[in-house]
């Protein structure tokens, strides 16, 4: 690998779709660092964010849509450590700079907010590339019914954000303790699904909705999610609490992006945790 690599580090068919697509990609994949395998790709973001000295801000270039991509991760995680099926050749494992903080209206709103924005742009991706509609489920993953598709991890960086999302595109071997609950797009389409082409819509898709949290367009995002969340409405919950188990039914995400969930006569709202789906 070179120390400074262009587009044209990646392979030929996935450089060729971000150069169709550069015209819709405004900030973000400005520069893209390609690995073969990698560890994990928030990791190696999330060092070159972190890498930029505090003293020395206004001399350094921001890593803001700084893209890392891998065709392989050996240490793919997604929230609370899971670890995220991620072999060769089979998905998209990419990881992106951003900085909502830089937000023009409320940007610590602009910051919360931020994962939902991430799955909106997924699934508008997802559509335009492969035709497939998919279903977003609260806090951060795609599903096709009711098996996971693709998942998103936010993780803070320095004044930044790193962004990772990894989608399941071939029908590879899941584990087995996998099979039952994951799905890939080639599964659901029965053909082949353009790995190239999806990345390049990836990144044009998030450029866009990135852009409604930096102009403060947070309906246009909160609209969009919760059209393409069905279970964020109606669905069964479990999580744990100082106090023990609890339970409810899901009744929608509120303004701040926190899900609203109905348990006998009072609605609680989470903000984050581990829900456990029935």
């Amino acid at each position: 690998m070179k120390s400074n690599p262009s587009d044209y580090d990646l392979p030929v068919e996935f450089a060729d779709a971000i150069a169709r697509a550069r015209p819709r990609l405004g900030r973000l994949g400005s520069t893209i660092l390609f690995h073969a395998s990698i560890g994990s790709t928030n990791d190696a973001a999330a060092s070159r964010a972190a890498a930029r000295s505090p003293e020395r801000l206004a001399l350094q270039p921001s890593p803001e849509g700084l893209v890392v991509f891998a065709d392989e991760q050996t240490a793919g995680r997604g929230r609370r450590g899971h670890t995220w099926f991620s072999p060769p050749g089979s998905g998209l494992y990419v990881s992106v700079v951003l900085a909502p903080g830089r937000a023009r209206v409320d940007p610590e709103r602009a910051t919360r907010l931020l994962t939902l924005a991430v799955g909106v742009a997924l699934a508008d991706a997802v559509e335009a590339a492969a035709g497939l509609r998919v279903d977003l489920k609260w806090p951060n993953d795609l599903y096709v019914a009711r098996r996971k598709l693709a998942g998103i991890l936010a993780e803070a960086a320095g004044d930044a954000v790193v962004v990772g999302y990894g989608v399941n595109v071939t029908a590879a071997s899941f584990p087995p303790d996998l099979r039952d609950r994951a799905t890939s797009l080639e599964s659901e389409l029965g053909r082949a699904c353009d790995r190239a082409v999806l990345f390049a819509e990836t990144l044009a898709a998030l450029d866009a909705r990135y852009a409604d949290l930096l102009e403060g367009r947070f309906d246009a995002i909160l609209d969009a999610w919760r059209r393409r969340a069905p279970s964020a409405h109606g669905g069964r919950v479990r999580w744990t609490t100082p106090d023990g188990e609890a339970s409810g039914v899901t009744a929608g995400i509120d303004d701040e992006g926190a899900l609203l969930v109905r348990v006998g006569e009072r609605i609680e709202r989470i903000v984050a945790g581990e829900l456990r789906w029935d």
